[in-house]
């Protein structure tokens, strides 16, 4: 029950810290609306299951034959947020008063989906919680059933977060300003794009 709770604890702490899947889902759910931050939240949960499922089946072997694995991790994660980041950074004016969708529900789930995937903070938060917070002899189905929760607690928060700036008040008032909102994100993300680059290199 301890081990429970310590996975639950650390799992909510990684989930509201602010990164890169707040910052996608701030930006899909003001523009786009809620149905599209609700399916970034989606891609999110769906991301975090990846992590889940590479820990629990490779990341032993993978460690012992490719100590280098979360390197490759970051330099890769770093040039995905560099990239959103600057499409972000110079994305053109939405219409304020239209309700059809600029982006497609498998372009809004492929967000979330990459942004997740390709974060090291997840792939580091989930394979330090398998390999340092759970016990070697924790049966697979408790195992499963951490994946699963975390998953659910990603999806939770950032649905959340979708339906609080697709509020129809705020998220009007954030359409009337969103050059400069999606310029402070997209710096943001090509920010921690940079220092996850930066981390590396040194």
């Amino acid at each position: 029950m301890n081990e429970f709770f310590a996975v639950a604890l650390v799992t909510i702490l990684a989930v509201i810290s602010p990164g890169a899947d707040f910052a996608i889902t701030t930006k899909n759910s003001y523009l786009y609306g809620r149905g599209v931050g609700i399916l970034t939240a989606t891609g999110i949960a769906l991301g975090v299951l990846i992590h889940v499922a590479y820990t629990l089946l490779f990341v032993g072997a993978v460690m012992k034959f490719m100590p280098n694995f979360l390197d490759i991790i970051k330099y890769i994660g770093a040039a995905y947020l560099i990239y959103i980041g600057y499409q972000t950074f110079v994305q053109k004016p939405i219409a304020q008063n239209g309700d059809s969708l600029p982006i497609s529900p498998a372009q809004a789930l492929k967000y979330g989906l990459f942004t997740n995937a390709l974060n090291p903070k997840t792939t580091l938060f989930v394979i330090s919680t398998y390999t340092q917070i759970v016990r070697p002899d924790t049966s697979l189905g408790v195992l499963l059933g951490y994946g699963a929760f975390m998953s659910l607690a990603h999806f939770v928060w950032f649905a959340i977060v979708a339906l609080l700036f697709s509020q129809s008040h705020l998220r009007q008032k954030m359409l009337a300003h969103q050059v400069i909102i999606n310029r402070i994100i997209g710096v943001l993300l090509a920010g921690l794009g940079g220092l996850l680059l930066v981390s590396n290199l040194s």
